[in-house]
């Protein structure tokens, strides 16, 4: 453990990381990427163009130095960012690297206030924070590697076909190409793949599982992306993944990861209330398979949010689960509004999903909650749920980037 001088001293240090820690993060990054190249595949670098990666850590560095004696609150950032380091393959060589650069960086922004005691202070901290990681990673290393099925690093998936969801999504079908087992996974979890990028380097992207565990490929919805910036016109990888790769091709694939995820064991029997929006669709189709069919008296709502009808996936899927399950309520939401001639009823409506929608559609508000889709989605159905005062056990969510972003209007949550 930290001792007390140390702890006092890093939360000393605390108001001025909250005033300046985005420009002690884009220094950062800055220095680290010119520094040490070679760390640069780990890092979605679309979100490094939009700032969103900047974002997120310096609300990471500021919680951690604000709690740095009750480190318990961090908890479940911790959990979240151990899977993703373990999903990307960060390993405990890293950590030396990353230290370095921060701690010049948090010296050179801190100016005067960087003293010998308050920077050995941040170097004893950052130790034992890093400690924390190496081992929750290596557990989750070594869960997924003696897993029936499981595995170590990346290994060879082949496509085994493609299919086409909505005009922005498609789907994509993997096999192990040693044709050995697969492992189960947790419905809600994600998979990494690692693509070659254009100048010989790598890049990764996580993409979640979007159908149930038990099957003999592996299945991701990739959404085809736009740029970040003009200089980046479109998303590389989903780019690549709709156009590029074909059946036959092969990816390369780390082992499924995420801490969002539909326990195996219900913890309760509560009423499973499933928002989705947009792409947000993938895990939580994941999440509604399973519930379906391991779960037969649980009540089930499922409310899909999105543009329209053609940018929809999975509609016809939805639809026959609907018919086959009476326990599962379904309702579709789109914010374009209805063409000249048409309508829209039954178990579709025009608008968002707001709070008036998802009262009139559940049993009650005593149920567990499962959310996914974009940033402003996710933050409309984090506040209908904090206003009803859900306990935060009963809500669960996967957000596509830094989750400091979700609750930038209100706490946040550090990533």
């Amino acid at each position: 453990m930290l001792d007390q001088e140390t702890i006092e001293t890093v939360k000393s240090t605390a108001p001025i990381l909250q005033t300046h820690g985005e420009t002690l993060t884009r220094h950062f990054y800055k220095k680290m990427f010119k520094n040490n190249p070679e760390v640069a595949p780990f890092f979605n670098q679309s979100n490094q163009s939009g700032g969103t990666q900047q974002k997120a850590l310096a609300g990471a560095i500021t919680a951690f130095a604000a709690n740095v004696d009750n480190l318990e609150v961090l908890g479940s950032a911790v959990e979240l960012i151990a899977n993703k380091h373990a999903s990307l393959q960060i390993k405990p060589e890293h950590y030396p690297i990353v230290g370095e650069n921060l701690l010049a960086s948090i010296k050179e922004v801190l100016g005067e206030g960087a003293t010998e005691q308050v920077m050995a202070a941040w170097a004893e901290a950052y130790a034992f924070l890093a400690d924390i990681m190496i081992n929750r990673e290596k557990q989750i290393y070594d869960e997924n590697a003696k897993k029936p099925g499981g595995w170590q690093g990346f290994r060879n998936f082949v496509i085994d076909r493609k299919q086409k969801e909505s005009n922005l999504i498609t789907s994509l079908y993997l096999k192990p190409e040693d044709g050995d087992p697969l492992p189960e996974f947790l419905p809600g979890q994600y998979i990494t793949l690692r693509i070659k990028t254009e100048d010989g380097s790598t890049t990764m992207r996580n993409y979640s599982l979007s159908d149930q565990p038990g099957k003999d490929h592996f299945r991701i919805s990739v959404k085809k992306q736009k740029g970040a910036t003009k200089a980046d016109p479109k998303g590389y990888v989903s780019h690549k993944l709709h156009q590029a790769f074909n059946a036959g091709d092969v990816l390369e694939i780390g082992p499924p990861c995420g801490e969002f995820f539909l326990p195996k064991t219900p913890q309760s029997t509560r009423p499973l209330v499933l928002l989705a929006g947009g792409i947000g669709i993938t895990p939580i189709l994941s999440i509604l398979k399973t519930a379906l069919s391991t779960r037969p008296d649980q009540q089930i709502t499922l409310i899909y949010g999105c543009l329209n009808e053609k940018v929809q996936a999975f509609r016809p899927t939805l639809n026959a689960l609907a018919k086959q399950h009476p326990n599962l309520t379904l309702h579709y939401r789109y914010s374009d509004p209805v063409k000249k001639g048409k309508k829209r009823g039954g178990q579709s409506s025009t608008g968002f999903v707001d709070q008036e929608l998802i009262a009139k559609l559940l049993p009650g508000l005593e149920a567990d909650y499962y959310f996914c889709g974009p940033k402003p989605f996710m933050k409309k159905v984090n506040q209908i749920l904090n206003n009803w005062a859900i306990p935060e056990e009963q809500i669960n969510f996967e957000f596509f980037g830094p989750r400091e972003e979700l609750e930038e209007d209100s706490k946040a949550i550090a990533a």
